[in-house]
């Protein structure tokens, strides 16, 4: 499902326009991506947890020339989603 298909049955089930769905939902992902920027944890009972976590250095190995090489330090973005959506996606149709 692409954003503008999901902006698009979002809109029907909220009965919402289009318009006012995309605003709503950009302003929740630039709302997670500044909160967990920040270093902060987003969590939506029912659905999951938004949160940054550290990725040590390590060393790895370029696949073109086989030279070893050291991957820096970085922060990643990590999604664990909650109980609910684990069981509603585990359940058969």
């Amino acid at each position: 499902m692409t954003k503008t298909e999901l902006i698009k049955v979002v809109a029907k089930k909220s009965e919402l326009s289009q318009k006012d769905t995309d605003k709503v939902l950009n302003n929740f992902f630039d709302t997670v991506k500044e909160t967990v920027k920040d270093g902060e944890k987003v969590a939506v009972i029912g659905f999951g947890n938004f949160e940054a976590r550290e990725r040590a250095s390590r060393i790895g190995v370029n696949p073109k020339t086989r030279k070893k090489m050291t991957i820096p330090a970085k922060r990643v973005p990590v999604f664990r989603p909650g109980k609910a959506f684990k069981e509603a996606v585990a359940r058969k149709k």
